[in-house]
């Protein structure tokens, strides 16, 4: 087996966990993964927990089908943009209700939990530009950079990762920091963590507490 087709698997595994998690609705949203210059997708018109390794085609970075019978989600450019220009190997869009929320009413999400580091800070929303097209993809690329997420106005969200295992816990927190914003909202107006607090966030994780060993 090689190493595209074990790609080609992941794309199936982790599709049918976004739909399971509610990240993702009927064939919306979109996962790919890379490896050298081919990039496995998900393809296009194909619910994600209805995926099988053989119906999802591969293509090379600069968009040509390389193999697969079936043609590549409409959102590949946004993915082939995101490769050319961060070291990510893989891509987590989706269409989760709170994220896509925020997408709708915010031009960002501010850092109201320090766990916001993990994705870099604020996440921004980018310029709404129509699904599939050079316009969006530009714009996600803008948004993103040195980000691990974004959002897309009035659209949904995308994050990436070293491996589909990151970009894909990374699309999970970046749905919770969009739920902890929305129903935070319902209660009162949330606490945005400073500069200053989230660089003591930094610190801390750099140089954690030791505790010392009880002699027996």
């Amino acid at each position: 087996m090689t190493a595209v087709d074990l790609l080609r698997q992941q794309l199936c595994e982790y599709g049918r966990r976004a739909v399971e998690l509610g990240l993702v609705l009927g064939t919306s949203g979109n996962l790919s993964a890379r490896h050298d210059d081919l990039v496995a997708v998900t393809p296009a018109g194909v619910a994600l927990d209805r995926l099988t390794p053989e119906l999802c085609p591969v293509v090379d970075v600069d968009g040509y089908l390389v193999e697969g019978g079936t043609q590549p989600s409409s959102e590949t450019p946004m993915h082939l943009a995101i490769y050319a220009s961060t070291a990510a190997r893989a891509v987590v869009h989706t269409h989760s209700v709170f994220g896509t929320v925020v997408a709708t009413t915010m031009t960002e999400l501010p850092p109201v939990h320090y766990n916001a580091l993990m994705l870099g800070g604020v996440v921004k929303v980018a310029e709404y530009a129509t699904y599939g097209t050079p316009e969006l993809a530009a714009n996600i690329r803008c948004a993103m950079e040195g980000k691990q997420a974004a959002l897309m106005a009035n659209h949904g969200g995308v994050t990436i990762g070293a491996t589909m295992a990151q970009a894909f816990d990374a699309a999970r927190l970046l749905e919770w920091l969009c739920e902890v914003y929305v129903r935070g909202l319902s209660v009162g107006k949330p606490v945005v963590l400073t500069d200053e607090q989230l660089a003591a966030v930094v610190e801390r994780s750099l140089n954690p507490p030791t505790f010392p060993r009880r002699d027996t």
